[in-house]
């Protein structure tokens, strides 16, 4: 009895262990947004290395309509970086190209690249990592999309993962 006693013993040590490394493990991956799709060069940001970009603020209201101020990198910025056809080459067949938003948890939104591109519009989108000067909280950050000017924030996304640039098809 003993014996069987110990061999328990054993296996749940063995057991929490597993799962403390496991938990080590999982904590210790930086977040990151991926940039991809109809791109001159893919892009995977860490969260180290876009607190890093030039940020500026925006503002944006919520459901209740309060002014909530943001900080984060202009979308253009990193669409710029991953080589994407913006300015003078939007134009033609390019303008059926868009911004898809994808959030960690599958929600997605859209926007043509014309919305998102300072020649065709003065709004400025961003990916922000702070809200009031602080990190974003859980299930909100670490990226949110933020879009000044809308009616309806829902297109400011929560937990957003990935800029996918695809051309648009009949």
């Amino acid at each position: 009895m003993k014996k069987h006693f110990s061999a328990i013993i054993f296996l749940v040590t063995l057991f929490n262990a597993s799962i403390s490394h496991l938990q080590a493990q999982n904590s210790s991956k930086e977040a990151f947004i991926k940039v991809e799709g109809e791109v001159q060069k893919t892009l995977s940001i860490s969260i180290s290395d876009f607190a890093k970009m030039p940020h500026v603020e925006a503002n944006m209201k919520d459901r209740d309509g309060k002014i909530q101020q943001y900080s984060g990198v202009p979308v253009i910025e990193l669409l710029k970086q991953a080589g994407v056809t913006l300015g003078k080459e939007l134009k033609g067949e390019n303008l059926t190209k868009y911004l898809l938003v994808r959030a960690s948890d599958g929600y997605e939104v859209i926007f043509s690249l014309a919305e998102v591109d300072p020649v065709f519009t003065n709004r400025v989108i961003i990916l922000a990592d702070k809200k009031d000067g602080k990190a974003l909280e859980n299930g909100v950050g670490p990226f949110r999309l933020v879009v000044p000017d809308e009616n309806r924030p829902a297109r400011s996304v929560h937990e957003v993962s990935n800029l996918i640039i695809r051309f648009a098809k009949d």
